[in-house]
């Protein structure tokens, strides 16, 4: 088994995953400045859509997505508490959560940073709309805003437990603030919530 990894929020978030999980496994250095993942043999052998991370299996198969990736790992290690749930009810509000946060948040934070500071390197790997740029950034800020009143004072995004949906929102934000997305300070109860997991072993992944 080895894991495919790059620079980026992505392969943050399952490096991360992998720390809380206590789930160790050989990584494959690949250059995403450079282009590696766009080219053969990674976009041939490894991810045909050609991104990072990848995780490939023992039996030769590969796993890509950072959600299915996660599942995977959480499934295989049962010796550590899970990250997604110990019952239906649990799991399935882990991935409500994880839902939320990646269409309302990460995609158009995301696709704002392509669009924008990032368009040097991606505009000719993906359909980038520079005019889209300022707009998908709104609506990432007004959806922060939006979980930041529904979280409260609890603990995590979910409730009184971390879950994958935490690790998600983590890794992104912390990239949002070092390209020009940062956290509004109307956002009080994400910055609480922001400070306890930097404090997390798992945050230095």
């Amino acid at each position: 088994m080895k894991f495919y990894n790059s620079v980026g929020p992505n392969p943050r978030m399952v490096r991360m995953f992998m720390v809380e999980k206590g789930f160790e496994v050989p990584r494959v250095e690949i250059d995403l400045r450079g282009g590696e993942n766009r080219r053969p043999p990674y976009n041939s052998a490894v991810n045909p859509a050609g991104q990072t991370p990848a995780l490939e299996l023992d039996d030769g198969s590969v796993l890509t997505e950072i959600t299915a990736i996660c599942e995977y790992i959480d499934e295989k290690k049962k010796d550590t508490p899970s990250l997604i749930g110990d019952t239906p009810e649990e799991r399935a509000k882990t991935r409500m959560w994880t839902r939320r946060i990646d269409l309302n948040i990460v995609e158009p934070a995301g696709n704002g940073f392509r669009f924008s500071q990032g368009l040097k390197m991606f505009q000719d790997r993906v359909h980038c709309i520079p005019a889209a740029a300022d707009d998908l950034k709104a609506i990432a800020q007004a959806k922060l805003k939006w979980l930041d009143g529904l979280m409260g004072d609890q603990p995590f995004v979910g409730g009184s437990k971390i879950s994958m949906a935490d690790i998600l929102l983590f890794a992104f934000l912390d990239f949002m603030a070092q390209v020009g997305q940062p956290l509004s300070p109307e956002c009080k109860n994400i910055a609480a919530w922001f400070g306890r997991m930097k404090a997390r072993p798992s945050a230095a992944a």
